[in-house]
């Protein structure tokens, strides 16, 4: 019994310090992880603004087109019979 407390007296400083390294390799991860999740919401919020952007400007430039000019411009795209 003396020879497991003297043994776990010495052990204690090296246990402690493993769970103070992995707490911070844990604490490192998650910071990482957090940083990488804020970036891709970042460049999908900047995609999307992009994408308002463009559908914003083909709404304006047909809606100032005529029937015939917007007719035209669906030629390029749709396949008639």
């Amino acid at each position: 019994m003396i020879l497991l407390k003297a043994l776990w007296g010495r052990i204690w400083p090296y246990i402690a310090a493993v769970g103070v390294v992995l707490a911070g390799l844990l604490a490192v991860r998650q910071s990482g992880k957090s940083a990488a999740r804020t970036e891709a919401a970042a460049k999908i919020n900047e995609q999307a603004a992009q994408a308002r952007k463009e559908q914003r400007d083909v709404e304006n430039e047909i809606a100032s087109l005529d029937d015939d000019a917007v007719d035209r411009r669906l030629d390029e795209w749709v396949r008639r019979k």
